[in-house]
Parts: C-alpha cells; sequence; structure tokens
C-alpha cells in the first residue's frame, strides 16, 4: 500500500488534482481498479496537507450485481456509499442491441455518474484508470483512428461545472493485482456481455507482447505521452 500511496500523491501533486475543501466522488464499479483507488484515497486523505473527503458512488447498469460487499467495505473504511440505479444495460442491450457497445457504454455511465456526483455536492470525480489504461487508450486511437490522442490526467467539464480526476495514473496494472489480492479487495464480477472482447482488449495484448519482445516498452511509452507532451500532460508548477 505504501508504494501504491507514494505514486498516487506524486500524480495528484504534479497535475494539482486536489484542492483543500474538495468533495470527491469516486466511481467504484466494484472492479479491481476502482476499489483499489478508493481505498488509496481514503488513505490519502489521512496525511496529505490538502484536506478532502471523498463519497462513494456505484451504478447499477442493470445486471443484477451484488454490491453489498462493497457496501461493507465502505461501512469498514468510513467512507459515504451510493447506489445508483440506471437503465444502461437495457438500453444498450435489449433496445439498441449494440453491436460495438463500449463507446456508448462509457458515455452514458459518465454521464449517470456526474449527474449523482453534482447531487452530492460533489466537486470532483475521481476515475481508476492506472499506467496502462493510458497506453490502451493511446495506441487504440493511434491504430484505429489514426490520432496521436489519449485521456487527460484532469478534465475540467465547464457545462457541468465539475473536474474528473485520475489519480492513479502513474500506477501499473500488476500493483493494482498484487494490492487487490493483498487487501482481500470484495470484486464484483463485471456480467458485461462484452468484457474482455473488445478492441481494448485486443491492444491490451498487443501491448504486452511488445513489452515482453522489447523489455521496458510500456515505460518508454508513457514517458513518451508526457514528455511530448499530449494536451494535458504538461505537469503543473
Amino acid at each position: 500500500m505504501q508504494e501504491l500511496l507514494s505514486l498516487v500523491r506524486r500524480c495528484v501533486e504534479d497535475y494539482n488534482m486536489i484542492e483543500d475543501g474538495d468533495k470527491i466522488a469516486v466511481g467504484v464499479s466494484g472492479g479491481k481498479d476502482s476499489l483499489t483507488l478508493l481505498c488509496v484515497l481514503r488513505k490519502l486523505a489521512d496525511f496529505f496537507p490538502k484536506r478532502f473527503e471523498i463519497v462513494a458512488i456505484t451504478l447499477d447498469m442493470g445486471y443484477n450485481a451484488n454490491f453489498s460487499p462493497v457496501a461493507a467495505l465502505c461501512r469498514e473504511i468510513d467512507v459515504e456509499y451510493h447506489i445508483i440505479p440506471t437503465n444502461i444495460k437495457e438500453v444498450i442491450f435489449d433496445i439498441r442491441n449494440e453491436s460495438n457497445p463500449c463507446s456508448l457504454c462509457a458515455k452514458m455511465r459518465r454521464g449517470a455518474l456526474h449527474e449523482a456526483a453534482i447531487s452530492l455536492g460533489c466537486n470532483k470525480v475521481a476515475l481508476g484508470h492506472h499506467s496502462d489504461d493510458v497506453l490502451e487508450t493511446f495506441m487504440l486511437s493511434l491504430i484505429y483512428e489514426g490520432r496521436v490522442n489519449c485521456f487527460m490526467p484532469t478534465t475540467y467539464l465547464d457545462r457541468k461545472k465539475i473536474t474528473m480526476i485520475r489519480p492513479m495514473l502513474y500506477v501499473p496494472e500488476n500493483k493494482v493485482r498484487c494490492i487487490v489480492k493483498k487487501l482481500a479487495l470484495p470484486v464484483v464480477h463485471n456480467p458485461c456481455p462484452a468484457n474482455g472482447n473488445s478492441k481494448r482488449q485486443e491492444i491490451k495484448d498487443l501491448i504486452y507482447s511488445l513489452d515482453k519482445k522489447y523489455k521496458g516498452f510500456k515505460v518508454r511509452l508513457f514517458g513518451a505521452i508526457q514528455r511530448y507532451p499530449l494536451k494535458g500532460w504538461e505537469k503543473q508548477p
């Protein structure tokens, strides 16, 4: 946990993600990444020089998932927890029968999460993207769109008056897996029919093979994104 805390704190400070008095909604899907983010931010709040509070929000997509273990974790670490019912699964798979559902699903989830955060008085939303997500998104954009592009560490949504932050961008996915196992975090199985069968999974496999063949490829690619830098990736003074 100490190593993760150090990486998250450095990312938060590099991109000025947290200010005094922030109320941050943590999007908790029940997956390994969001649960890790929740626990790390809760620990960070104990000693970070800028005081902030967190609220955990889970979107119920309509898959009848059991989030009671997540609720128990939130009680244990003293974090306010809210489950927000949605019809996202019904819209995407039952009504529209999307063949490539990931983009629309992500858009609908973002909208529902932002609305829930605002209704709870939060000024920021924290998402559990890690460094592997950065590389995958970059490569997806390059290969399928012909663009040098990626999401930003912080994004201010002018219409919503809320800021999205991604405090785990310096954390590799393998470290997330380790902390989940070490802390026995209650990961909720992802029942989405597209899970593991998406373009992102193809890119994940490609990056794995490149890193295996060219040792240090992932580290160098992440460094290139920062040094270029892509829009929004300039470190804050």
